[in-house]
């Protein structure tokens, strides 16, 4: 046999996904590419890797212990690498963070100065719903998670971040009677939703039914930015966080509408489980966020503190 390590990677990735397209996407390879390496990976076993039922791939047992065999090769290649860095006085290793999607909006700025002093390092973002960002942290999959509400069902350690403001907007056209009630305005407006499991969603609706307003024709999106388009669009208007919308604020595409109670707060929590062993890695990080963290929301959120 003459498998190379490439060849591995791209079929773990397979076996992972059962997506030919799906591992092509992720590993940033062309379809056909993937699929060549798949045959030439397969022309080395008498045994069927995987098989096509009704146009879905799937893994054979045999293709899956294989799959795991590589997982073992790769990890141990992995780790040669890093003992290698390590030996050379670098920060070596993984750094795994799985975010709520409006999250991206803030995450990337307490990392880049950490990743730009340890480049050695590999990192991963998740960027998803918080369902799916409390799934992956309770299943162990990641290191950290950013999140605006803390899970009640999981022991957590975390670190406050910075503020999470939600205000209520609408496009720059919108035109509204100042003697408009706030019961008269979401009765008469249109809302945009997020979909269900997202944390802006549920302050949405939390805020809603506490002040027992009833709403009119209901959109509902499955991102930030398709809602705030939708926004500015004039499609309806959402309750959204302010962090999002910088850029829109500033060339006035949207305006915040004042509403009783608005804005929301949470704050925007870096967490981690009470259980997980930190890799030297995550324990770095946490180094840096805790000495960096101010000046970072000085120097890059300026802007957010006025609101």
């Amino acid at each position: 046999m003459n498998y190379t390590l490439h060849q591995l990677q791209i079929f773990l990735k397979i076996s992972e996904l059962e997506s030919i397209t799906k591992a092509s996407e992720e590993l940033h390879l062309t379809q056909p590419a993937v699929s060549i390496q798949l045959k030439n990976f397969q022309d080395q076993f008498a045994i069927p890797l995987t098989e096509v039922v009704g146009r879905k791939l799937y893994i054979t047992q045999f293709g899956k212990e294989i799959a795991e065999t590589a997982e073992k090769i790769i990890n141990e290649v992995n780790a040669i690498n890093y003992k290698t860095l390590a030996f050379q006085g670098k920060l070596y290793g993984k750094l795994k963070i799985s975010i709520v999607s409006t999250g991206k909006y803030v995450m990337p700025y307490f990392l880049s100065g950490f990743i730009k002093r340890h480049e050695s390092l590999e990192l991963n973002i998740d960027v998803t719903n918080k369902l799916k960002v409390i799934e992956s942290l309770e299943l162990n999959n990641t290191d950290f998670a950013l999140v605006s509400v803390l899970p009640e069902k999981l022991e957590v350690n975390a670190i406050e971040l910075m503020e999470n403001k939600l205000f209520f907007v609408g496009n720059k056209d919108l035109k509204l009677n100042k003697s408009l009630t706030d019961k008269k305005l979401f009765e008469e407006l249109p809302l945009i939703y997020r979909e269900h499991g997202s944390a802006t969603r549920n302050a949405m609706e939390l805020f809603i039914n506490k002040n027992n307003l009833s709403t009119s024709k209901k959109i509902e999106l499955t991102s930030n930015e398709a809602v705030k388009q939708a926004v500015i669009s004039g499609l309806g208007c959402s309750i959204m966080p302010l962090i999002g919308l910088k850029h829109e604020l500033k060339n006035n595409d949207l305006q915040i509408i004042p509403v009783k109670g608005l804005p929301l707060t949470t704050t925007w929590n870096l967490i981690w489980l009470k259980s997980k062993k930190l890799s030297p890695a995550a324990l770095a990080f946490l180094d840096y966020i805790n000495s960096e963290k101010d000046s970072i929301i000085q120097e890059k959120f300026d802007w957010f503190i006025k609101y």
